[in-house]
């Protein structure tokens, strides 16, 4: 069976969005800096055209998706991310966490489900032995490891400082144990990779 990773992007100071994110502006005012590291650059929600990751954020996104057999995200990520357009951003069976799970939109392309537990059985089976990778938000990953089920976890830390929005561990009182397993370094971001101890 393969293992249960959690990775997010965050600021210096803990933010993983800025003050006023919405659907269509899932990073709040100003947040897109905090992915720069995926687009290549600078980059606004208006762009109509966005660049491509390159160099070592391309290798981690690469590396990452080639273990990854399922994804599990929290609604909220979905409807800022304005459901990725109707399609699987990550072309693996994906599950979004739903205090509807009776909605099935988009044509298959998600499956919504209700409940951390019920996420993590569907997303191990259809992954098949590969990964499951929960990509937040950020209450969708304090709950997984509230729940002691991530086995590895990701910040990917980028160089700013956001001075308010929400926080990754914001409410979260769990001693957790952390292994580094690596670091890796880009121009727009440094990836921090962990082992979390039982």
């Amino acid at each position: 069976m393969g293992a249960v990773s959690a990775a997010i992007t965050v600021s210096l100071d803990g933010y993983v969005a800025a003050p006023g994110d919405a659907p269509g502006r899932g990073l709040g005012e100003g947040g897109e800096r905090l992915h720069s590291w995926v687009f290549g650059g600078p980059w606004r929600y208006e762009d109509a055209v966005r660049g491509e990751p390159h160099g070592e954020d391309a290798r981690w996104l690469a590396q990452a998706g080639a273990r990854t057999g399922a994804v599990i995200c929290g609604r909220w990520t979905y409807e800022a991310a304005r459901h990725w357009g109707g399609r699987n951003p990550a072309g693996k069976p994906f599950f979004v966490l739903t205090h509807r799970p009776a909605e099935q939109p988009h044509g298959g392309e998600f499956n919504f489900v209700c409940g951390l537990e019920e996420a993590l059985a569907r997303a191990r089976e259809a992954a098949g032995g590969d990964d499951v990778h929960i990509m937040g938000g950020a209450d969708t990953i304090r709950q997984a490891l509230a729940a002691d089920v991530v086995e590895q976890l990701t910040l990917i830390v980028a160089p700013l400082l956001l001075g308010a929005g929400k926080r990754l561990f914001e409410g979260f009182t769990r001693s957790l144990e952390l292994e580094q397993l690596g670091a890796r370094q880009s121009r727009f971001a440094t990836f921090l990779e962990y082992r979390v101890r039982r």
